[in-house]
C-alpha cells in the first residue's frame, strides 16, 4: 500500500511520569506528577505541538498496581481531559470507560458533554475490566467470564448510540419569535429493552460536534477483535514485531469487510514505547538504567497475577515453568497474556529479563535507538501494512515525548508521511473518519418514503 495519500495517525498515550514501571526513580522525575493537571496540560500541549492527532488516558475501577511500587493513584480521565480541553485547540482527546462497570446513560451524557466542551475532539476507548478486584468494588465476587464481559459491551455501545443519536441535528431550533426552542418531533425516546440494559431515553444532552465520539477498542482476543470489527473507529494493539503487527492488521481488516463495513474507516495503532538518544549507545544506557531500577519483587508479584500462578513458582532467574495456564482457562486479557508467554518461549527469556522486556511496554514493542532509528522503524511498519499510525508510549515523560516530538516528528514531516498543519477541527476529521448518520434521521426518512 503506498503512502502517496496516506498520512500517519499518532496518538500520544499518556501515563503521568512515562510507561517505564521504573521512570518515577529517575532524578528528572516528579512523582506525584499523576495527580498534577499542569503536568497533563503541559503533555498535551506538546503533542498539539508535534500534529498528532490525539492524546490518550487509560483507567480502571480498581487500584491499578501496588502503592509501594510506582505511582498509583489517577485521577478520573474525562476531568482531566475537558481541563486539556480548555488549554488546547486542536488534539483529539480519548479517555478509557469501562462497560463492566458503568451504565450507558451516565457515560453517554459524559463524554457527549466532553465533545460539547471540546469542539468536537472526544474519544471513548471501551474496556471490558478484568480482575477480582474491580469486581468486589461492584458488588461481585469475581469477573464475569470474558465472553460475557464483550456480549454487555456490544450492548453498551448500541444503547450509547442509540442516546447520542436520540436528538436529531437539527432539534434545536431556538425560534424567539414563535416561542420555541426545540422540535420535539426530533428528540426521541430510545424504548430500549436488552439482556444487560432497559432505557428508556432520550439523553439530556443534544446530539454533539461529531454525532458522537469517537469509538475506540484495545482488545486483541478472539472476541475483542470481532467487537472491534463491528463497532471499533480506532484500534490500539500490542505487537511486539513485525510479522506479528502485519497479520493483526490483515486479519482485523478482513473482519471489517466481512461485517460489511469499510476497512479504511477502522485505523490500527499499534503501540511502540520509544526512547530515544541522541546516539544508540545513549538510548541504550537510559534503557539499562530504567531496567535497574525496576523493583523485581513487585514486578514478579503483578507477573504471577497475570499468570494465575503465586510468585514464588516464577523464579527470577530461569525461564517460565511449562506448565502454565492455557489462554482459555484466562478469564481475564488473554490476548496479553498469549503476546507475554510467547515472547518469554520464543527468546527463552528468564523471568527476571521478561520483567525487565515488560517493565515499559507490558508487551508493546519496545525501541532504543536515536531519533533516526525510530523514524525508520515506524516508516517500515507503516508502509509495509502493519499499522495506519501508533500509539506512542514514551517510557519517561515528559522528556521522552518532548525529544519524539522535537527530533523524530520533523524526520517523519520531511518525508511526507506526518501533517505539518492540522486540516480539520474534530478528532473525527483528524483521523479522516466520517461523521456518523443519524439512525432516528434515517428511520424517519424512510417513514417519509413509503
Amino acid at each position: 500500500m503506498g503512502t502517496s495519500r496516506r498520512k500517519l495517525h499518532l496518538n500520544a498515550f499518556l501515563m503521568a511520569t512515562g510507561h517505564h514501571e521504573a521512570a518515577w526513580r529517575l532524578p528528572e522525575s516528579d512523582p506525584n506528577a499523576n495527580l498534577d493537571i499542569d503536568h497533563y496540560i503541559s503533555l498535551a500541549q506538546t503533542a498539539e505541538r508535534g500534529k498528532f492527532d490525539s492524546v490518550f488516558l487509560a483507567d480502571s475501577p480498581v487500584l491499578f498496581t501496588h502503592t509501594e511500587r510506582r505511582p498509583s493513584g489517577k485521577l478520573e480521565p474525562t476531568i482531566i481531559l475537558t481541563a486539556i480541553a480548555a488549554a488546547t485547540k486542536k488534539i483529539g482527546l480519548i479517555a478509557t470507560a469501562s462497560t463492566s462497570y458503568n451504565e450507558p446513560f451516565n457515560l453517554a451524557r459524559r463524554f457527549a458533554s466532553l465533545d460539547f466542551v471540546s469542539g468536537g475532539r472526544a474519544g471513548w476507548n471501551i474496556v471490558t475490566t478484568a480482575g477480582a478486584e474491580a469486581a468486589q468494588n461492584f458488588g461481585l465476587d469475581d469477573t464475569p467470564a470474558h465472553r460475557t464481559r464483550y456480549e454487555r459491551a456490544a450492548e453498551f455501545v448500541e444503547v450509547s448510540t442509540k442516546l447520542w443519536d436520540s436528538w436529531e441535528d437539527d432539534a434545536i431550533v431556538a425560534d424567539k419569535d414563535a416561542a420555541i426552542h426545540g422540535d420535539s418531533s426530533k428528540v426521541h425516546v430510545i424504548g430500549h429493552e436488552g439482556e444487560f440494559f432497559k432505557v428508556r431515553g432520550p439523553l439530556n444532552v443534544p446530539r454533539s460536534p461529531q454525532g458522537y465520539p469517537l469509538l475506540v477498542q484495545a482488545g486483541s482476543s478472539e472476541d475483542g477483535k470481532e467487537f472491534a470489527a463491528r463497532y471499533s473507529e480506532a484500534i490500539f494493539t500490542a505487537q511486539p514485531t513485525l510479522e506479528e503487527g502485519k497479520a493483526f492488521y490483515a486479519d482485523v481488516k478482513d473482519r471489517v469487510s466481512r461485517v460489511g463495513r469499510d476497512p479504511e474507516q477502522v485505523l490500527i495503532l499499534p503501540g511502540i514505547v520509544p526512547v530515544i538518544g541522541d546516539t544508540e549507545e545513549e538510548a541504550r544506557e537510559l534503557e539499562a538504567e530504567l531496567e535497574r531500577l525496576i523493583s523485581p519483587e513487585y514486578a514478579r508479584a503483578q507477573l504471577a497475577s497475570r499468570f494465575g500462578v503465586e510468585p514464588h513458582e516464577l523464579a527470577l532467574d530461569e525461564e517460565l515453568p511449562e506448565d502454565l495456564p492455557s489462554e482459555d482457562e484466562i478469564e481475564g486479557a488473554k490476548s496479553r497474556y498469549t503476546l507475554i508467554v510467547e515472547l518469554a518461549r520464543r527468546e527463552k527469556l528468564t523471568v527476571r529479563q521478561l520483567i525487565g522486556r515488560l517493565g515499559g511496554g507490558r508487551g508493546h514493542r519496545t525501541f532504543a535507538g536515536t531519533a533516526q532509528q525510530v523514524a525508520d522503524t515506524i516508516e517500515h511498519w507503516f508502509t509495509n501494512d502493519a499499522a495506519d499510525g501508533f500509539n506512542i508510549m514514551p517510557a519517561v515523560l515528559p522528556s521522552g515525548l518532548e525529544k519524539f516530538v522535537d527530533q523524530v516528528v520533523p524526520i517523519l514531516q520531511e518525508r511526507g508521511l506526518l501533517r505539518t498543519e492540522y486540516t480539520e477541527s474534530t478528532l473525527r476529521g483528524h483521523y479522516g473518519l466520517a461523521r456518523p448518520e443519524n439512525q432516528f434521521t434515517e428511520e424517519s426518512a424512510l417513514v417519509s418514503a413509503r
